[in-house]
């Protein structure tokens, strides 16, 4: 089973490891997808989601956005809810 949340990440943003620790402190199982030395990788993300910054989350297929979002729906009890609805 893949785990419900999925982050696009490099290895020198402060703010992918602030999400790290946010679902790591949740409980919650995520896969990481490092681009930074991956420029195919980011050009799709990119293409797919026209964000050029990281980390780039999704829950489920639904993009979430970045740290600031992650915390936003924590704080209000939303990603709890987006989670339990994966099931």
């Amino acid at each position: 089973m893949n785990p419900p949340v999925k982050m696009y990440v490099t290895t020198y943003c402060r703010l992918c490891r602030r999400a790290e620790r946010l679902l790591e402190a949740k409980g919650v199982p995520f896969e990481e997808v490092d681009v930074t030395d991956d420029e195919a990788a980011r050009a799709e993300l990119v293409a797919r989601t026209r964000w050029r910054t990281v980390p780039v989350i999704f829950v489920g297929e639904r993009l979430v956005g970045g740290f600031d979002e992650l915390y936003d729906l924590n704080k209000t009890g939303e990603l709890d809810r987006l989670l339990a609805a994966l099931g």
